[in-house]
């Protein structure tokens, strides 16, 4: 079994132990009314764009996501929330450091504590029961959001039920043998789908693209066609399914929770990879964190 397929079978465990950590951590976390933002890069990115919108969806305050890289320095949030694996990443490291010297309070959420990050964030969640030999995230991305996510009283067990059976059901039929995915979300799903098509490029060089659900028929629904499967994380406007079918598209409703369903994606990734003799554990071009030189960094 590859460390990626390990990882992703054991979420569900994990999601309830950041679920009950969550209460303990409250101080450290964005209280109501703050205005925050969450940064990461890459997968962790996209978690924060899923926090971020489920924070606002909860009236907790305004929250905005951003990459690490593309951080506006010129605005003022009350707290900076970064999400980072490995806590070595280049563009997190600097953009804590540039918050430290602004007396902007951080809080860094992260799968291993003896990293840099350790002395650049004012505070630390450690999630180090999530973290991963894997270069693909599945795991710990999964449950920093499922922290975040009971932070602001959006977590249920049922999603942790849903993740479940995520994990012990079939897949849809002929999925590893299509040439192109999109994915679609709404609200807090947006995130998600852009991750799931993240982890289709990542674990199997797939061609994989993800919108809002409503922007996909505004040009993307052109490159769906036979040989392309179509998958929805969240709620779907009424409609789309049909034009997809009318492609000759596959078409996934998921009916899971969101995130469970992101589960099952991280199932196809895998399963596309095996289906292509690719190592889910060896992605093309890839590295568990990325640390970039001064030159490599002079555009920051």
């Amino acid at each position: 079994m590859s460390h990626v397929a390990y990882e992703l079978a054991t979420q569900p465990e994990c999601w309830e132990r950041a679920a009950a950590l969550a209460p303990s951590r409250r101080a450290v976390l964005p209280k109501p009314g703050e205005r925050t933002a969450i940064v990461g890069c890459g997968t962790s990115y996209y978690m924060a764009q899923a926090a971020a919108a489920l924070r606002e969806e909860a009236g907790q305050g305004e929250t905005d996501a951003f990459p690490a890289s593309e951080f506006p320095r010129h605005r003022r949030y009350d707290r900076v929330v970064a999400l980072t694996r490995s806590g070595t990443t280049t563009e997190v490291l600097d953009l804590l450091a540039g918050l430290k010297e602004a007396g902007v309070a951080t809080t860094a959420v992260i799968g291993d504590p003896d990293t840099p990050v350790i002395a650049l964030a004012d505070e630390l969640v450690v999630l180090d029961f999530a973290d991963e030999r894997s270069v693909v995230q599945t795991r710990f991305a999964t449950t920093a959001l499922t922290l975040l996510r009971a932070h602001v009283g959006a977590h249920t067990p049922a999603a942790v039920a849903d993740a479940r059976t995520a994990l012990g059901t079939p897949l849809p039929a002929g999925a590893e043998t299509r040439g192109q995915f999109t994915f679609l979300g709404r609200g807090w799903s947006v995130g998600l789908a852009h991750e799931a098509a993240l982890k289709m490029r990542e674990a199997s060089l797939s061609w994989a693209e993800s919108y809002p659900a409503m922007e996909y028929r505004h040009g993307p629904v052109s490159v769906t066609g036979p040989g392309s499967l179509t998958w929805s994380l969240g709620g779907t406007p009424d409609g789309i399914a049909e034009q997809v079918l009318g492609t000759g598209a596959a078409w996934v409703a998921g009916t899971l929770d969101p995130l469970a369903e992101l589960v099952r994606v991280h199932r196809l990734a895998v399963a596309v990879a095996e289906h292509r003799d690719l190592d889910p554990d060896a992605p093309r071009n890839l590295t568990r964190s990325v640390v970039l030189t001064n030159t490599e960094g002079a555009l920051r």
